[in-house]
């Protein structure tokens, strides 16, 4: 940055950034930091870098307007109300349920929530604006909800929405494929390992990175590899007609098994020629893939911030 700074500060066109070769500078550049307090994986700015900088305070989104917003624009009539119950349920929920890492109530989930909705509306027209809304939110959290959390939360739905007697989503020939699966898998058909499949497929139509969390030996690779062939049968042997039934391809990989060079990608110092990591090659070739084959990247092993927090900007719903 100092660099940067002072190369601008003398009214260069090109200077020495790193390499023997001079690189061009644009007159116009800005450097911004956006900066999250006591986020995990992020560290302090040092006070003699900080003061190069001039702060902007930010204020919290009113989550309650962009929730009117987005479901006005995903076809709802009640928008208002439903925003309203909405926020108010993530904010009671937040404050009332037990605090776990992986719970988030924050703008990345609300939008979840609101695209699924968008999808339901689509799907069944003529069903209840309230009924929709509380399958949406059911069914974007409670995969994610321990045990002990989910009387609490069915709780605080039943409180916003009186009345409203919420049917349980039929999967039809998927739930019928998957307990075929684990037949031919040689696993044994527990409801509880279905519901999660279930679950994993549910979430995998609103989000493109899903995690599955948990101890070892508690399911999370045969949650995936369940789904998979389910979907992969249901496509080239049973020929269903429904497009989120694909064949499934995956890659798997141990992001702690290799450096971070190796895994995302580095320049070399010498020459500054870039090199692709191994995921990085993944993405490219899924990405570029024709046809109708859907590719799940894996990346089987220990979550940490030094490896994750790049995956930060591809993950993001926006």
């Amino acid at each position: 940055l100092l660099l940067i700074r002072m190369a601008l500060m003398k009214g260069e066109t090109e200077f020495l950034f790193y390499s023997e070769k001079p690189r061009r500078l644009k007159a116009t550049c800005g450097v911004f930091v956006t900066m999250n307090p006591s986020y995990a994986g992020r560290t302090e700015l040092p006070d003699n870098l900080k003061v190069l900088f001039r702060p902007v305070s930010m204020m919290i989104p009113n989550y309650e307007l962009i929730a009117e917003i987005m479901l006005f624009a995903e076809g709802f009539e009640n928008s208002k109300n439903l925003s309203k119950k909405m926020v108010q349920l993530y904010k009671l929920s937040s404050e009332q349920l037990s605090q776990q890492k992986h719970y988030d109530f924050g703008m990345r989930a609300v939008k979840s929530v609101l695209v699924m909705a968008g999808r339901l509306k689509r799907s069944e027209p003529s069903l209840n604006e309230d009924v929709v809304l509380i399958r949406a939110m059911r069914d974007s959290n409670v995969p994610k909800f321990l045990s002990d959390d989910l009387p609490l939360f069915q709780a605080l739905i039943q409180d916003l929405f009186p009345g409203y007697d919420i049917p349980e989503t039929d999967f039809g020939d998927l739930q019928t494929q998957v307990e075929e699966s684990l037949g031919v898998m040689g696993l044994k058909c527990v409801d509880a390992i279905i519901t999660k499949v279930l679950q994993l497929f549910d979430i995998f139509n609103v989000r493109f990175g899903v995690m599955l969390v948990g101890p070892t030996g508690s399911g999370k690779t045969t949650c995936y590899q369940v789904l998979k062939h389910s979907m992969t049968t249901l496509h080239d042997v049973k020929r269903s007609k429904d497009d989120r039934y694909q064949n499934i391809i995956t890659k798997v990989l141990n992001p702690k098994s290799i450096s971070m060079g190796e895994l995302f990608g580095e320049e070399n110092e010498n020459t500054g020629e870039w090199t692709d990591g191994l995921a990085a090659k993944l993405m490219r070739k899924a990405a570029k893939g024709e046809g109708d084959d859907r590719t799940w990247i894996v990346f089987d092993g220990p979550v940490d911030t030094k490896w994750i927090e790049n995956m930060n900007t591809v993950l993001d719903d926006n």
